[in-house]
């Protein structure tokens, strides 16, 4: 340990403020590096998709194909698309990195802090402000911060089983290596940093394992085919235009040049990455008011789906605190529940106390009342030989009267009792123990005796057993209720626990999860032949739980529960539980959990307990609508606009301007955005993409709305009942395409196209289901700018000019006549070809497994990682490499031999360092 003060230049006083501040410009933060991605190439990454691909492929054709015949090219439609692609990719861009530089600043707010010694005074600080020379201290249940030489150490036992294998505490001494990221199981130490960040013990095993984000998310797969579709519709009418109007038609280069524009800016739905985009980057900052960090942003759209949550039980579940049962406590003698409590009290510490001793205590109504009224004369703590604790005061209350309580294991109290104990007694203590221990309850005995003489040493008249108390970890107050509300909304909860298989039934028991529970055995063993199972899957299924788990089991389960078709949601607090969260649909670090934890996982619990999970999954189903509903309304705005200016091209020759396609575009998109705060409702069961549905839907609607478009150019076109009726003047009489009829049409694609999105975010009549006010306004903004257009717009350039109030109201009119059907046209769909689809997709799924609800279990794929970067921890694509857990063994002389070479290499740092600065 000389040396290493040497070599690092330290002293036991600790460094000064000065010096640390050096040594982080030599060393760099005590953090794992992150990868910081290029901000403008980020912004790109949102034109680089097979939807933007397509309306670039048109500026490109406006700018570069449309010269000839005497005009320039499309100037206006270049400039307006390269516009909308801007548009798009800032606010997806703005929007994003909002809500990543929100998680990050709450993350930053769980930083991990260290004690460290500087200018010869403890202070906290946080433990990425270490350095190597620094002084630190740490204790039982504190994590280490760095990894660290020890310079005093009182009976320390550290639990690094996450980093080296060690499945055990291993007990270290002065001179031996902490690392960083270990867990203080017992004793209190001081040690001098030799070695942080990337530096460190994990952080060369970190580096080692390298990244592993290019798999293509869920949500991509889905944006993927629904861009296929809308590509294929394009695709396939482009290529009839092509067919019917220069080889039919014989139309000029550029009039059947613009006419394929109509259709490749109008039929994609170019806004459809920004719009989801901007719905889980709005859902992730609404979930944080929730107290859940989510880290990955597409975990969202997958919580939404998840059907089965394995839940940890400590901390999670429970309280992660020990507390006396009054309800189960037995009494031996004539003292009562309060008065057995009480002498157990006075057995126990009333400072610096263990687990035990506080929940004791803490049965009391004051815990004053420990030593209320009594002198503490002598007191002998717990030890491993004696395994009780021993009291021996004067009751003031009795006289000045010197007595003795004690309260330890059973075995070693009943040993201890003379007085009054006859072979009933023993036998109904023996029976009582092994009901508590059958109930996952630890029983703590509780004797008694007057001391015959008057120093506190004196001899006793005979310890008499007075009662036997139940210590147990209780389940947190809203945990029943949070459980319920889960499988209300269709998670199945399984209790996955470390703990014993008896304590994991009573907990079951007391939630109403129930207590059909298997120990981890059975994961290696599978079921016993002759059973009720006939497979390890079925198993599993049938489980309320698993106890006595280790992070591989958790592994296994996950996978399993995956292979079987559900998503699953896993909770962890440890380095250790880092692969199973890793591997998840949803990995959820809860409150306290480790760095490691925090990094693997998806989303980031603030506030300890289940009941946030079930505000994340409402809250995810929320967002999920939201999705779900705009992707119905692009699909059909594809198919009304292909289909529509296909038709009247082919019927009509009618030549819309492609501009106008635009502006429509615009507006749509300045309205759907809003989508991300509509008022949806949440389903009451898991959700799932099912893309043929959304195609039927969009198909459907397309097709109405061609027809309203259709049936309006029709009359105006082939009859005089507008200018009969309502006095207006002719339009498109003489020519088909007279910029008057444009105008028409456009106003009357833009208003209704734009209403459709009422009749997709509502599961019932549209009217009934109220939008979110930002919704309404953006709509009416809208509707208010295209009339303002259609009234006044006299734009040569492309073709329209303004039309009379009377044609807008006639507009309006036509719209709201056949808006209302539009709900009819929803309630036939559902009720025939989305039916059918339902029927032919339950009638195409083979014989499998079944769960125990009678539903059968299809296989899926695991978590995909997104495209989406997790910007908050290196560890989480750390950890995706360590590919179910694998661990770094080392033997301790190679242990001892790399804090060695840790201790060295930080030296010949600063000797460089020095060296320079000279």
């Amino acid at each position: 340990m000389e040396e290493v003060f040497q070599l690092l230049q330290a002293t036991e006083g600790g460094l000064t403020e000065a010096e640390a501040q050096n040594r982080i410009g030599i060393f760099g933060p005590n953090k794992l590096e992150e990868k910081k991605e290029n901000v403008f190439l980020q912004f790109l990454s949102f034109m680089w998709n097979p939807l933007s691909w397509v309306m670039e492929g048109a500026a490109l054709v406006a700018i570069a194909l449309s010269n000839g015949e005497g005009e320039p090219p499309d100037w206006q439609d270049f400039v307006g698309i390269i516009l909308l692609l801007l548009v798009n990719s800032t606010i997806g861009f703005v929007e994003e990195r909002n809500a990543g530089n929100a998680v990050k600043a709450l993350m930053d707010s769980l930083a991990p802090k260290a004690k460290v010694k500087r200018d010869g005074n403890w202070k906290e600080v946080e433990s990425a402000e270490l350095v190597p020379g620094d002084i630190v201290s740490f204790k039982h249940g504190d994590i280490c911060p760095a990894d660290c030489r020890l310079i005093e150490a009182v009976d320390v036992s550290m639990d690094q089983a996450a980093l080296t294998g060690e499945s055990l505490p291993q007990g270290k001494k002065v001179g031996d290596e902490c690392f960083s990221g270990s867990t203080c199981k017992q004793g209190e130490a001081e040690g001098m940093v030799i070695s942080t960040g990337p530096n460190t013990f994990f952080g060369r095993a970190a580096t080692l394992v390298g990244q592993d984000n290019d798999q293509t998310g869920h949500l991509q797969m889905v944006l993927a085919k629904i861009g296929s579709f809308c590509l294929v519709s394009i695709g396939t009418f482009v290529l009839l235009e092509i067919l019917v109007l220069y080889a039919a038609y014989h139309y000029s280069y550029r009039r059947g040049l613009d006419n394929l524009l109509v259709l490749l800016i109008g039929g994609i739905p170019i806004a459809m990455p920004t719009v989801l985009s901007v719905t889980l980057a709005v859902g992730a900052q609404q979930l944080a008011k929730h107290k859940a960090i989510v880290t990955r942003i597409t975990a969202i759209e997958e919580l939404a789906g998840v059907t089965i949550l394995c839940s940890d039980k400590t901390g999670t579940l429970t309280t992660n605190k020990l507390t006396i049962d009054k309800g189960t406590v037995k009494c031996y003698s004539h003292w009562d529940v309060e008065g057995v409590c009480l002498l157990a009290a006075y057995a126990s510490r009333t400072e610096n106390q263990d687990a035990i001793d506080g929940c004791v205590v803490g049965t009391l109504p004051d815990p004053k009342q420990a030593r209320e009224g009594i002198k503490l004369l002598d007191f002998r703590p717990f030890n491993p030989v004696d395994k009780r604790t021993e009291i021996t005061y004067r009751d003031d209350r009795d006289g000045g009267k010197l007595k003795r309580a004690t309260k330890g294991m059973t075995g070693i109290i009943i040993e201890l009792c003379t007085r009054n104990k006859t072979s009933e007694l023993e036998d109904r203590l023996e029976a009582d123990v092994e009901d508590f221990a059958r109930r996952g309850l630890r029983a703590l005995a509780v004797a008694y005796e007057d001391v015959m003489g008057d120093q506190p040493d004196s001899e006793g008249n005979g310890f008499e057993l007075v009662g036997l108390l139940s210590i147990f970890d209780p389940p947190r107050s809203d945990t029943k209720k949070t459980i319920d509300d889960a499988m209300a909304l269709g998670v199945k909860v399984k209790m996955v626990t470390g703990d014993q298989l008896a304590i994991a039934k009573e907990t079951g028991r007391r939630l109403g999860l129930g207590d059909h529970m298997y120990p981890a055995k059975v994961l290696k063993d599978g079921p016993e032949a002759g059973g009720k199972h006939a497979t390890l899957d079925e198993m599993i299924m049938d489980a309320d739980g698993f106890a006595g788990v280790f992070p591989e089991h958790k592994f296994e389960i996950v996978k399993r529960i995956q292979g079987l078709g559900h998503l699953c949601a896993m909770t962890g607090d440890g380095a250790n539980d880092a692969p199973a969260l890793s591997r998840a649909n949803v990995g959820i670090a809860v409150e306290g959990a480790t760095d490691a934890a925090r990094g693997a996982a998806d989303i980031v619990l603030t506030e300890p307990g289940l009941s946030t999970i079930v505000h994340a999954i409402y809250g995810s189903r929320v967002i999920f609508q939201r999705m779900r509903n705009y992707a119905v309304y692009a699909c059909a705005v594809t198919i009304r606009i292909v289909v529509c200016f296909a038709i009247m091209a082919f019927g009509w020759k009618f030549d819309f301007p492609s501009f106008m396609v635009l502006i429509i575009a615009v507006l749509n998109d300045g309205t759907i955005m809003t989508l991300s705060l509509d008022r949806v409702l949440p389903s009451t069961t898991p959700d799932e993409w099912n893309l043929t549905e959304v195609f039927a839907y969009g198909i459907g609607y397309g097709l109405y709305l061609t027809g309203s478009t259709l049936a309006l150019y029709a009359v105006m076109h082939h009859t005089d009942f507008f200018e009969r009726r309502f006095h207006v003047n002719p339009v498109t009489k003489g020519d088909v395409n007279d910029p008057q009829g444009h105008m028409i049409i456009y106003l009357q694609v833009a208003i209704i196209s734009q209403a459709l999105i009422f009749v997709t975010r509502s599961h019932g009549p549209s009217w009934t289901e109220r939008p979110s006010v930002a919704l309404m306004l953006a709509f009416c903004l809208a509707q208010f700018i295209s009339s303002i257009i259609a009234g006044f717009g006299n734009w040569g350039f492309t073709d329209v000019h303004s039309i009379s109030g009377g044609w807008i109201g006639i507009v309006w009119v036509w719209n709201i006549v056949w808006y209302f059907p539009l709900d009819l046209v929803k309630f036939i769909l559902k009720r025939t070809i989305i039916a059918y689809i339902q029927k032919r997709r339950r009638a195409g799924q083979a014989p499998a497994l079944v769960d125990e609800h009678g539903e059968r279990l299809q296989r899926t794929a695991s978590r995909h990682e997104s495209l989406y970067s997790n910007r908050t921890n290196f560890l989480a694509r750390a950890a995706n490499r360590l590919k179910g857990g694998q661990k770094v063994s080392m033997s301790r002389n190679e242990l001892s031999r790399f804090s060695s070479i840790q201790a060295q290499q930080s030296g010949a740092a600063l000797q460089r360092a020095s060296s320079r600065a000279a």
